[in-house]
């Protein structure tokens, strides 16, 4: 029987996010062993956790029957400690991605605007449509955020703008001095909402954390899924002035940040040697992945993170080829990109049977 209830018009258009194909999922359609293919789509560490959060997270295990510290005060602390902040300017999320939920909760209402990069990560034009805000895209030449021209897009009406550093899907990166010039222009009445999820990446991140001293009225946004290795348990955090996290503590579930996952994060936020190792596997397996594109007279976007966009004609079809052979990677029709995909950084065995298999699926034109 239908049902006599309506959904909120502003989502009769919305289409669903659609992550990375998982696994276990290609392994059933194929009929293939889990363990024959390899998944470079969703830019997940491919050497794992730290082996010091996997034994965090194995002692958690025998506390599972309780409920976890709802205030994150471990995690939130040595976070704050780790970037000279008090633990009033942190907030746990259910990955980073919850903050972009969170501040849409605190701030946006019917009819807002947000200000977002034309090729930037899909989710703040999805979370934004979620509360019947507007999104603004502003064109990125070269893959670039065009910091100028999205001052410029900013109206009474905008009240969050994103800043994805390096951005996702391109892997491009703003320098400080943009950044700082950009930030002169920002109104007050404009959250800026800066999203390093791949910042451990840089050698050369531009500090956006002094404006989270000043009392801007910015967030940042990172994340341990990436170099961290902890995708599955969805752990983040945002960093923002406390009168701004103030109100996102108000938006969010209670246990948001589940007890495994605190003591995963603790752990391997201590491991700088394990954060190093996968800073210099992802240094060399980005810089075999663009050398192979350019000896195959592949167009390639380069990148500042553990992925790399590259322009291989019919991206739904490589897509596919590629699966059929056990290799998961990106398309990027949903960003508007559709002879694109994006393919992540694995461990060299990995990227060798890719750049292959890439070649077979591409025929003497990718050779």
């Amino acid at each position: 029987m239908p049902s006599t209830h309506k959904a909120n018009p502003w989502l009769e258009s919305l289409i669903a996010y659609d992550p990375g194909k998982p696994i276990e999922e290609t392994a059933r359609e194929l009929g293939l062993e889990p363990g024959d293919i390899i998944k470079l789509a969703s830019n997940e560490n491919p050497l794992g956790p730290s082996p010091k959060a996997v034994e965090a997270m194995k002692i958690a295990l025998d506390k599972a029957h309780l409920y976890p510290d709802g205030g994150g005060y471990k995690l939130r602390t040595a976070i704050a400690d780790k970037f000279d902040l008090d633990r009033n300017n942190v907030i746990l999320g259910n990955g980073s991605n919850e903050i972009i939920e969170l501040v849409g909760h605190g701030f946006l209402q019917t009819d807002d605007d947000i200000v977002v990069a034309e090729h930037a990560f899909v989710v703040y034009k999805l979370m934004a449509t979620l509360f019947g805000a507007n999104t603004i895209e502003v064109p990125d030449p070269g893959f670039v955020h065009d910091l100028d021209a999205m001052a410029a897009a900013i109206t009474p009406k905008t009240r969050e703008l994103f800043i994805a550093n390096p951005n996702n899907p391109t892997g491009t990166l703003v320098d400080e001095e943009a950044i700082d010039r950009f930030m002169d222009k920002v109104p007050e009445h404009v959250i800026v909402i800066f999203d390093e999820a791949y910042y451990e990446f840089l050698s050369d991140a531009p500090n956006t954390l002094k404006y989270v001293k000043e009392g801007r009225n910015v967030v940042v946004m990172r994340t341990f899924s990436k170099i961290q290795g902890l995708a599955g348990l969805r752990i983040g955090y945002g960093l923002g002035p406390a009168h701004l996290l103030e109100v996102l503590q108000k938006c969010r579930q209670p246990f948001n940040a589940n007890a495994i996952a605190q003591a995963g994060a603790l752990a391997g936020l201590e491991d700088e040697q394990h954060q190093e190792k996968t800073r210099l596997m992802t240094d060399e397996g980005r810089a075999y992945l663009e050398q192979c594109f350019a000896d195959m007279d592949l167009e390639y976007v380069p990148s500042k993170a553990n992925f790399v966009l590259v322009k291989v004609g019919d991206g739904d079809a490589v897509f596919q080829g590629m699966l059929n052979e056990g290799v998961i990677i990106r398309a990027m029709r949903s960003y508007k990109l559709p002879e694109w995909v994006r393919i992540s950084v694995g461990t060299m065995e990995q990227n060798q049977r890719c750049i292959e298999v890439l070649k077979r699926v591409l025929g003497p034109s990718g050779s």
